[in-house]
């Protein structure tokens, strides 16, 4: 009840933060840094779609750039009225283990963290589009190298890193670029919703034990509309310490 009476007297600054227009990444397409923006959200919230929108606005302005977005639907909204059909319970685990990284005493929706060390408002536009320039004008220490091969068992996926670090795991989400949904019940009933950089399947693995390995597609994957995003998380802190995107259409 506390993390739903917060995301309810989060609605007006919501609201406010997404009002805002014109592009939002500026003097960023020879930036040599990455951005990780997770985005905790649910259809059953009512002050999620703006942050969903902010999210559509940076996946159109994320070409050329080391973006990376993903969507997270969480289930602990899913029992006030409406069950999102894109939420998963390892969703709503992740975001409190970000609670616990970050010091925070609950979870909330909308939320967005960027490269694991800071968060926000999922609508908080001035803070949020800082933060991402600031990641993306840093100089990385590591690199992530991600190759993903289609083939009829789902997707062969091997990786390496240039100075791999002990103490780390290694994230790979497979994401859906694209959904519209007619919610019909809860907070957000009788709207049509967009979605963009929807998290279908999210993996954990220990980079120091393998380099690869075969993930399961669901049976509307196809190439041209979902993405395969890994990153390399530090286990003491949720720092994000490298990045990659494979291409599918290879």
């Amino acid at each position: 009840m506390k993390t739903l009476i917060f995301s309810i007297l989060l609605s007006a600054y919501t609201m406010l933060g997404a009002c805002q227009s014109g592009p939002l990444l500026t003097n960023t397409n020879n930036a040599k840094g990455f951005a990780v923006v997770e985005l905790f959200t649910s259809e059953g919230c009512s002050s999620c779609p703006p942050a969903d929108e902010l999210l559509a606005r940076l996946e159109q302005e994320s070409n050329g750039k080391q973006l990376y977005l993903l969507a997270y639907h969480v289930d602990y909204w899913d029992h006030q009225g409406w069950k999102d059909s894109f939420s998963q319970h390892t969703f709503s685990e992740r975001q409190s283990e970000y609670a616990g990284w970050l010091r925070l005493n609950t979870v909330y929706t909308p939320q967005i963290v960027v490269n694991g060390k800071s968060q926000f408002v999922g609508s908080d536009v001035n803070n949020i589009t800082f933060a991402i320039h600031q990641a993306l004008d840093a100089n990385p220490q590591e690199a992530l190298h991600l190759q993903a091969i289609d083939d009829p068992k789902g997707l062969s996926v091997s990786w390496s890193s240039v100075s791999p670090q002990k103490n780390t795991r290694l994230i790979l989400a497979l994401v859906q670029k694209h959904a519209q949904r007619n919610v019909r019940a809860g907070e957000n009933a009788g709207r049509k919703l967009s979605h963009v950089q929807i998290v279908r399947q999210l993996i954990t693995v220990d980079p120091g034990k393998s380099s690869s390995m075969q993930v399961a597609t669901p049976s509307d994957f196809n190439k041209q509309d979902w993405e395969l995003i890994g990153f390399v998380q530090r286990n003491n802190d949720g720092k994000i310490i490298a990045a990659g995107k494979a291409n599918l259409n290879n």
